[in-house]
């Protein structure tokens, strides 16, 4: 089951600026998290990020903000992004494959893989791009998660799956700006 840029919305949960100074290593997961938002944008796969109750949590974290497409925002009050108004109703949310990263591991993040898995979508959670405020939740997040059907990965097998082969423009662009 490879990820394919053609089938792939890259979804980030909820990388707010009140949240992350909690979360275990937040800077280095805000930095993973626009990595692979910057390699999405120039594979064109969709990027849909949520905000989890921003009037309580802040909003997303400002350097990240700047590089999300208008439109692709989704505030929420459920933990799940799949539940109520969620991610399937926005641009990207058609489609079968869901690469996710955010916060927290073990709550939104477990949760919104888990509606996506009940939906039949092939999801796959980048771990170094996904936190919680204790390792030890983190762990136990991505234990559950891969035990119910997801699969862990890192931000170079997405990008590599992504652009499929060498020798092509894209791939010396991506892999100037982003590999090496």
């Amino acid at each position: 089951m490879l990820m394919r840029a053609k089938d792939s919305t890259l979804l980030v949960i909820d990388l707010q600026e009140r949240l992350l100074p909690a979360i275990d290593g937040g800077a280095a997961v805000v930095e993973q998290a626009a990595w692979l938002v910057q390699v999405a944008q120039r594979l064109q796969v969709p990027v849909i990020a949520t905000e989890q109750y921003p009037k309580g949590l802040g909003y997303t974290e400002p350097s990240l903000h700047e590089l999300l497409p208008g439109g692709g925002l989704r505030e929420k009050i459920h933990f799940s992004a799949t539940a109520g108004a969620g991610v399937f109703d926005l641009p990207g949310g058609e489609r079968q494959q869901f690469i996710v990263c955010g916060t927290e591991t073990h709550v939104c993040v477990l949760q919104t893989v888990l509606g996506l898995l009940a939906a039949g979508r092939e999801v796959f959670v980048v771990d170094e791009a996904v936190g919680s405020r204790r390792a030890r939740d983190k762990a136990l997040g991505l234990a559950r998660m891969e035990r119910a059907g997801a699969v862990i990965v890192s931000r170079e097998m997405v990008a590599f799956e992504w652009l499929e082969q060498a020798g092509t423009e894209v791939f010396r662009e991506v892999s100037k700006g982003f590999i090496r």
